[in-house]
């Protein structure tokens, strides 16, 4: 990932719910996915962020997410925030 600082310097949140939350109530402008998260999240928000129209952005594995949203642990994905 590229823009790493960007991203902790982003409104973010972090985590498959929070994230599934934000992109349904219509407050999210893009969506960050591990490519080794669980195939069902991912084609869960894939098909989400299609009917909201909403920019997903794919990131190798779920540590290397995690990092770049300034956190210890992986994450299946987060949103940047309107």
């Amino acid at each position: 990932m590229t823009n790493d600082k960007g991203l902790q310097d982003a409104r973010i949140k972090i985590g498959t719910k929070q994230t599934m939350r934000m992109v349904e109530t219509g407050q999210a402008d893009e969506v960050y996915v591990a490519q080794d998260a669980e195939q069902h999240l991912i084609s869960k928000i894939v098909q989400l962020c299609s009917k909201h129209s909403v920019r997903i952005t794919y990131v190798d594995t779920m540590k290397e997410l995690g990092k770049a949203c300034g956190i210890e642990v992986g994450s299946a994905m987060a949103v940047v925030l309107k």
